[in-house]
């Protein structure tokens, strides 16, 4: 009924940047929070951002003042913009969204995943 799909994955340097997007598409009637969470190899699922209906943001201790996450509302889409990125932030990124169903039933929904490899 919704998907989600992620782009703007890639490899890049410490210290370079990337932007991620996700697009959000189906039966929606409104989409809620947003937000970006990611999982590296070994590792927990963690929270990176979040964003609100009401373009509320919270940010993990660890990218906060490096990452800033922003939506259009218009387009159903979610950004990540990553800067100073490091080695510890090489993981798959996975967007999610809580979304108001045209059928009217709220339903928590998640991306594939894009993956972030940050190397040198």
């Amino acid at each position: 009924q919704v998907q989600l799909v992620e782009s703007g994955g890639g490899l890049v340097q410490p210290g370079g940047s990337l932007r991620l997007s996700c697009v959000a598409s189906g039966s929606i009637y409104s989409i809620n929070d947003m937000g970006w969470y990611r999982q590296a190899p070994g590792k927990q699922r963690d929270l990176v951002a979040r964003i609100t209906n009401r373009d509320n943001t919270e940010y993990a201790d660890s990218v906060k003042g490096r990452f800033t996450i922003s939506r259009d509302n218009v387009e159903n889409t979610v950004y990540l913009q990553m800067n100073s990125l490091k080695t510890e932030d090489t993981a798959g990124y996975t967007c999610n969204a809580h979304i108001t169903h045209l059928r009217g039933v709220d339903q928590d929904y998640w991306g594939q995943g894009t993956q972030v490899a940050v190397s040198s």
